[in-house]
Order: C-alpha cells, then sequence, then structure tokens
C-alpha cells in the first residue's frame, strides 16, 4: 500500500454538498468537477461521496500562488 493511501475504513467521505461547503462553490461545480475527473468520488446510490483527502489535494495542485515582483 502506499504512503498516500489509508485503509478505507480510515478514509472520511463529504458528500456533494459537504464539498461545495468547504471549497465555497456551488454543488454543480463540484458534480462537474466529479463528472469531469478532476475529482475523484465513489457512487453510492444515486449520490457520490468524495474522499476528504481528495479535496485537499484538489485545492492544494490548484492554488495560484501571487509572485512577489
Amino acid at each position: 500500500m502506499a504512503a498516500d493511501q489509508r485503509p478505507l475504513n480510515e478514509v472520511a467521505f463529504l458528500t456533494v454538498a459537504e464539498v461545495a461547503s468547504v471549497m465555497r462553490v456551488s454543488k454543480m461545480t463540484v458534480y462537474r468537477l466529479v463528472h469531469s475527473g478532476h475529482l475523484p468520488a465513489i457512487r453510492v446510490g444515486r449520490s457520490f461521496r468524495v474522499p476528504e483527502q481528495a479535496v485537499h489535494e484538489y485545492l492544494r495542485e490548484s492554488y495560484v500562488g501571487v509572485e512577489a515582483g
């Protein structure tokens, strides 16, 4: 098992609404990210669950820093 992976019983999953709240975006934006493959998710019935760590990684990778000039 890779160092960045945890057993599934230790993974915290968030609903689309919770992800939207954390990211301060609409639920539709979260659905677009999931459907485009930018944000990994699992399907539970008719809804999606996103690993909390995936949200943090997405935000970290998407961060646009301002260079001092």
